[in-house]
């Protein structure tokens, strides 16, 4: 059944709240122009799930209206996990814009869960400026936070930084050795390929089977380009 765009108006002032996510779904079907209106009426809804999902629909509904918007949930949503949500809609959005703002959140906001997506989103946005404050999150102690780094540090195909990366070749934590071994899939050289054949033989089978898929693509790579 097709469903318009006054129907999900109505439905997103239902009492039900999975109406109303619902409806947003819906959404996915229609041009930023004509969902970003309706997403905002739900941007405050009561039910934090609610509100978290029509920020990721202002990520990938991109107009000149997300932007603004996004930023002030960034920089003053009581709700940590909105704030975070707000994060990692602006990476989604892919504005050069955001790049301040994140920078902001991930150095002043005490909640590492939005540092995580301020570092994730600061890979999104491709911005060579990011360098820095990712090889801080590097060092944190925080596991999650070294696995965005890791990834966002690829991302923006930080050759700079591989040395530092090196180092989480050999850490206890799978997921780290994981994020690693495709993050030097964009960053290559001797040292990359050496690493990832060093994965290769991990002893986690998503990890080895990572490398190796890795390695074939890079592989694949230099044999079209010869």
């Amino acid at each position: 059944m097709k469903i318009d765009l006054a129907q999900i108006s109505s439905q997103l002032d239902s009492s039900n709240s999975r109406d109303r996510m619902l409806a947003l779904a819906y959404l996915r079907e229609f041009s930023p122009e004509e969902a970003v209106p309706l997403i905002k009426k739900v941007l405050y809804d009561e039910m934090l799930p609610v509100r978290s999902m029509a920020i990721f629909a202002l990520g990938v509904k991109p107009t000149e209206e997300c932007y603004p918007i996004l930023v002030k949930l960034l920089e003053t949503d009581p709700d940590y996990g909105i704030r975070a949500d707000a994060a990692g809609a602006l990476g989604y959005l892919e504005d050069k814009r955001a790049f301040e703002p994140l920078v902001r959140a991930f150095y002043e906001d005490t909640e590492w869960l939005v540092r995580f997506s301020a570092a994730v989103s600061l890979g999104n946005l491709k911005d060579p400026r990011a360098q820095t404050v990712l090889l801080k999150a590097l060092k944190s102690e925080e596991v999650l936070l070294q696995q965005a780094a890791i990834s966002a540090l690829g991302e923006i195909e930080a050759v700079e930084t591989i040395s530092e990366l090196l180092s989480f070749a050999s850490s206890e934590d799978w997921l780290v050795r994981l994020r690693l071994a495709y993050a030097l899939g964009h960053l290559p050289g001797e040292k990359s390929l050496s690493a990832l054949k060093f994965l290769a033989k991990d002893s986690h089978p998503q990890v080895s089977q990572a490398a190796t898929t890795v390695l074939e693509r890079l592989d694949a790579k230099e044999l079209e380009e010869s």
